[in-house]
């Protein structure tokens, strides 16, 4: 026995399907994510906090729910929308399917309705605020929807960073001590650098220049999250470039280090969201296929560097698809790096994993401030 649901858009287009999760009702800014694979990182990780996703591949749910590939402890997307759901799960590694998950934690999906049609909808008139309605679907639910938090100017980082200060001990030798700020980090990038022998002291987002300098780091990262970059104070990070402390930010740091700098912030149509982006880094000539999850991006000048209080800031990083910013670089006069940032995700741990370097670079930017 199947329980009706119901997709309405802020613009009233609205899709009928079925419950697929938790049966109840939610709201949220529907985006689409081209990933094929990835599904249990995407519904994890916090930068989906207040957002409504939908899936493009066809079938989801094959693999089911392990507890290793989670990117947090628990889910962050208010909604969930496929087309169909696997019948079984097939994966070794699986210990429950994604319907029971879901459900388990409240999350309320659809499933059963044309996502192709919704995500070129969604390509043409922009991202929206949605909500699904399952079970005693509402008369007033467009309404209801229009009546929703925009993503727009929504401040969201205090909601997914964590309350209290962590550290994650580095692997082997330790090298480096890197101030982690928690925006809506992802398990795998602390992991990642723990790998590289950083021991990783993680902050909330509150914290201040003394919390940072308490734990004597090397460097300083900014990390993933989600909201309005606009909602944030950079003065902290402006503090950190004025003592030249070296910085390392991915995507909401990405776009809080371009607003330190000076630069602006804008929100995209309908975003970036998938694991087959194309980027090109500049400073090598390389071609990357990365992994996004971004709905707001940098306005920087691409052909040209920009003189700031802290040194020259250039774009370093470029979507292949758009001429979107996909990364910054802080540099002296003389040319030496002092910080950088890249707006996709280099710690994707469902792939691809062509920009991996970047922690490497970090280490060799904090090495050389060392030296």
């Amino acid at each position: 026995m199947t329980t009706p649901a119901l997709l309405v858009l802020e613009d009233g287009r609205s899709f009928v399907g079925e419950a697929y999760g938790a049966v109840g009702e939610t709201f949220g800014e529907a985006v689409f994510n081209t990933g094929m694979t990835g599904y249990q990182e995407t519904l994890t990780d916090p930068s989906y906090h207040r957002q409504v996703v939908v899936m493009t591949a066809p079938q989801i749910g094959n693999t089911g729910v392990n507890d290793e590939d989670l990117e947090s402890s628990r889910i962050w997307v208010s909604g969930y929308v496929v087309r169909e759901p696997s019948r079984m799960r097939s994966s070794w590694r699986s210990t429950r399917s994604l319907d029971e998950e879901l459900a388990q934690q409240g999350v309320v999906g659809i499933s059963g309705i044309d996502t192709r049609a919704l995500t070129r909808h969604l390509r043409d008139r922009g991202a929206m605020r949605v909500g699904i309605f399952s079970g005693d679907i509402p008369a007033d639910a467009l309404e209801r929807v229009q009546a929703s938090q925009e993503m727009l100017g929504a401040d969201l980082c205090g909601e997914v960073s964590t309350n209290e200060p962590y550290v994650v001990p580095a692997l082997g030798d330790k090298r480096f001590t890197v101030a982690a700020l928690d925006l809506g980090i992802k398990a795998n990038t602390p992991r990642m650098m723990a790998e590289r022998g950083i021991e990783v002291h993680v902050l909330p987002a509150s914290a201040t220049v003394a919390d940072i300098e308490a734990v004597h780091p090397d460097g300083v990262f900014y990390s993933n999250g989600p909201g309005d970059p606009a909602t944030y104070d950079v003065t902290v990070l402006q503090e950190v470039l004025g003592k030249g402390i070296p910085y390392f930010g991915i995507c909401f740091g990405n776009q809080l280090f371009g607003r330190a700098l000076g630069f602006g912030t804008y929100k995209l149509k309908y975003g970036h969201r998938g694991i087959n982006q194309p980027v090109m880094d500049r400073t090598t000539g390389k071609v990357e296929v990365t992994a996004h999850n971004h709905g707001f991006a940098v306005d920087a000048p691409l052909d040209a560097a920009t003189t700031t209080p802290y040194g020259k800031a250039s774009v370093s990083h470029l979507c292949l698809n758009d001429d979107v910013v996909e990364g910054l670089e802080l540099r002296t006069p003389e040319g030496t790096l002092k910080a950088f940032s890249v707006q996709y995700h280099p710690e994707a741990a469902a792939g691809p994993h062509d920009a991996s370097y970047l922690f490497d670079r970090f280490c060799t930017l904090m090495e050389t401030a060392r030296a």
